[in-house]
Order: C-alpha cells, then sequence, then structure tokens
C-alpha cells in the first residue's frame, strides 16, 4: 500500500492518517475534502496533499471514505468508474446496512469492504484528531461475503487495523446496525433526553450547580451536534426504535418498582454488565 486517499478529512478520516503515520506508513496520504479541512490538515501534517475526488481514486491503493453517511452513499454512486483494479474502497459509516448495499449495486471496478471504528469524541474536525483514536478499539468489519476478507488488499487492511491499535471485529451489515443501535445510538438518545429533560426543569443556576461528576458523566454525549447524527438516525431507524421501546419499558419497569427485591435485583444486573463491558466484554 503505497497511496491512502482520506475522503472527509475530520475527526474520523485525520485520526486514521495520523494513526497510519504513528504506526509507520511511509506513503503518500491524499485528502479530499472542503477547502477549510485540507487547510487544517496540511497545517498539522495530517495528510501530504489535497486531491480531486477523480485524482485520489485514480492514485490510491486504498479509498477511507470518512464522510457523513448520507455523503458516504452519494461518492460510491460515483466512484467506480474512477478507481484502480487492485484498489480498496473502505468507510468509517456508523450504519452499514444501506452502505454495503449501495457498494454491491456501484462498486464493480475495485473491492468494497464496510467498516465502523468504533472510536470518536463529541466534537468534530480534524483539528481534534488523534493519532491514538483507534487504540484498544474495537474496528467493526463488515463483509459482503466472507472471501472478502481473504484477498491482499483487505488482508493488508486488516494488518495496518492492527498496527494502529484497533481490534478487528467482524459483523454482518444487519447485525452491526442493531448492536449499534444498542450500544451506540441508544446510549446517544438517552444522554440527549436526560439532558433534555433537566435543562427544561432546572433553570436556575443555583439548581444546575448541584450537579455532581455522575450527572456530568451521563450527560457527555448530549454535546453531540445533531448534524452528526442526523443521518446516523435516519439510516437505522428501526433497530433505534426497537432499542427505544425496549429502555422504555425498563424505565417502566423500574417505576413500576422503585422499593423492594425487583429493583434490587435491576441493580444487580446492571451493575454486573457494566463491570463487564469495563472489562473489556470479554464475557458480556
Amino acid at each position: 500500500m503505497k497511496t491512502v486517499a482520506i475522503v472527509g478529512v475530520g475527526l474520523i478520516g485525520g485520526s486514521f492518517a495520523l494513526a497510519l503515520r504513528k504506526a509507520g506508513f511511509a506513503g503518500r496520504i491524499l485528502g479530499v475534502s472542503s477547502a477549510p479541512a485540507i487547510a487544517a490538515a496540511l497545517e498539522r501534517g495530517v495528510i501530504d496533499e489535497p486531491a480531486s475526488l477523480e485524482q485520489a481514486a485514480a492514485e490510491a491503493d486504498l479509498v477511507y471514505l470518512a464522510q457523513p453517511i448520507r455523503r458516504i452513499l452519494e461518492t460510491l454512486t460515483q466512484l467506480d468508474p474512477l478507481l484502480r483494479p487492485e484498489a480498496l474502497v473502505t468507510d468509517a459509516g456508523s450504519t452499514k446496512a444501506q452502505i454495503v448495499e449501495t457498494a454491491r449495486r456501484h462498486i464493480r471496478k475495485a473491492q468494497f469492504l464496510g467498516g465502523h471504528p468504533m472510536a470518536g469524541k463529541e466534537k468534530r474536525g480534524v483539528e481534534i484528531a488523534d493519532a491514538d483514536l483507534f487504540a484498544g478499539r474495537t474496528y467493526v468489519l463488515t463483509p459482503d461475503g466472507p472471501r472478502d476478507l481473504e484477498t491482499p488488499a483487505a488482508e493488508q487492511f486488516l494488518e495496518w487495523i492492527r498496527r494502529i491499535g484497533g481490534v478487528p471485529v467482524v459483523l454482518e451489515p444487519a447485525e452491526h446496525d442493531k448492536v449499534v443501535s444498542l450500544t451506540s445510538h441508544l446510549p446517544q438518545l438517552a444522554s440527549t433526553a436526560l439532558a433534555a429533560t433537566l435543562a427544561r426543569r432546572l433553570s436556575a443556576e443555583r439548581h444546575r450547580a448541584v450537579a455532581g461528576p455522575g450527572l456530568i458523566d451521563m450527560t457527555r454525549l448530549a454535546m453531540s451536534p445533531h448534524e452528526i447524527w442526523r443521518d446516523i438516525l435516519e439510516t437505522n431507524r428501526e433497530p433505534i426504535e426497537a432499542a427505544l421501546d425496549a429502555y422504555i419499558e425498563e424505565l417502566r419497569q423500574i417505576r413500576a418498582s422503585l422499593t423492594g427485591e425487583r429493583i434490587a435485583g435491576e441493580f444487580e444486573l446492571a451493575g454486573d454488565f457494566a463491570q463487564k463491558i469495563r472489562r473489556g466484554g470479554e464475557d458480556a
């Protein structure tokens, strides 16, 4: 792999570029993005040079789509005539079913392999890109078929994921979307709902001051802007609705049993799960 094209040089795309450099990648890194993002990326040394999508796709061994989901879908419809046959196209979109289906229909000249690094921050932009963003984090891959992971390009990409500290996990696209509706999308909406509830009920500054670290932790995700989440909510609506239904039912059960043995059991169950995910999820 000699040339990498980052399409969408923001937090994730910029962090991937920085992580490659830190892991020893010595080739060229091209950036396809808005003028302000390119300027910031060049200033930080995230990319070597800017490029148009046409130029980047024609030269890259790896095309890394790190745009918002709707932009990824649009780019996939344009890429195929531009690609080198031996190239690998991958993405970092937070939902996978629509992306993999779109790639199946439009990417024929080269290979596509869906991906989703389980890493991020509440803010966006290449200015906060971090070479260690993927270290120790799950990196989900959603191949269209089992042989997709056996090609030379895919094997090389997997090796680079490991070099940057990612932990590869393979899921089917629909399975991925169902799982992340619970592990990622539900926590975001729960945090948003909690912060919105308190915003409407704690108008006085002296009341807001009565907030401990627990509330700070619980509302961290609420700082994520809607523009980041709009495409996720639109492209994974049914699994998210099912996750919300399950969470609402759990809250109803807790409301109905605020005292007694049942609520004690909920605390025990929840505490056990929280410990498991903090141990890395080896038995979760």
